[in-house]
């Protein structure tokens, strides 16, 4: 509407000047004098902004407008490393390492064979042989505590890589959250096993794989007033336990002492009874 009524006046304005100047200037010519444009283009607003905001800093006076801000701009997300990183793109998976043609064909076939387009599968469990070679005891090694660990720890290093790249669904995906924590519960046990039985390797698996082993604590119940209070009386009962039991000891010395000091003293007569 507001268009439209502009025009008119302009038509009108046009009409009475080319009246009056005797036809001297076109109409189209008039009304652009006379008319501004009632809408005007977003690019021709922010660059006459700027074009504004420079005036008013060369004259050294304070911005009125500030700039627009781009809100739509993606968040830089933070580069997490992987434990898949240091496996080369150009690597031949698990079953086409052996195959001697798979490294004279073209650049195509090749690109398939080998973990530039395989599947995260195929290298976890590329990852996993790596991590078991480094443990193992000998070469036919594939049942050993020490392999079983480091078969637990790259599925461990998955989960949590997981969790930590998806934090929206965290709450929600309970599952792989509890087959983690089965993971770490299960490669505790075996840790703590290894420990107990053969140390030397205990001390290698964790140096191999960068894992350090925590001891359990030593209560895992609640503690309540009723617990504290049973705990006291418990130690109340073994320190006067233990200062009778030191009591008795002394009162056995002492009777052992004088029995002694007795059957030195019968001897001592006897002897002198013969030499009499």
């Amino acid at each position: 509407m507001f268009v439209r009524c502009a025009l008119k006046s302009a038509s009108f304005a046009a009409r009475e000047s080319c009246v009056v100047s005797g036809g001297k200037q076109t109409c189209s010519a008039l009304v652009s004098k006379h008319v501004r444009p009632a809408v005007r283009p977003l690019s021709t607003n922010i660059s006459d902004r700027w074009a504004s905001n420079a005036e008013e800093l060369k004259g050294g006076r304070s911005l009125s407008v500030q700039p627009v801000r781009s809100y739509a701009e993606a968040g830089k997300k933070d580069a997490r490393q992987s434990q898949l990183d240091d496996l080369p793109a150009a690597m031949l998976k698990k079953e086409y390492a052996a195959v001697p043609q798979a490294q004279m064909t073209d650049d195509v076939v090749r690109r398939l064979l080998t973990l530039d387009l395989a599947s995260h599968k195929e290298k976890l469990r590329l990852k996993e042989e790596q991590l078991v070679a480094k443990v193992r005891l000998h070469e036919n090694d594939s049942s050993s505590l020490a392999v079983k660990v480091a078969v637990l720890t790259a599925r461990i290093r998955n989960y949590q890589e997981h969790l930590q790249q998806h934090p929206k669904v965290r709450t929600e995906d309970k599952a792989n959250k509890r087959r983690m924590l089965m993971s770490v519960d299960r490669r505790k046990k075996m840790l703590k096993a290894l420990r107990s039985t053969r140390y030397d390797v205990f001390e290698s698996v964790c140096a191999q794989l960068g894992i350090s082993y925590a001891f359990p604590p030593e209560y895992y119940r609640r503690v309540t007033h009723r617990w504290l209070a049973k705990k006291a009386l418990c130690i109340r009962v073994f320190n006067e336990l233990q200062k009778r039991r030191k009591e008795h000891r002394r009162m056995m010395a002492e009777a052992a002492g004088g029995a002694k000091a007795e059957a030195a003293d019968k001897a001592s007569t006897d002897v002198q009874g013969t030499a009499a």
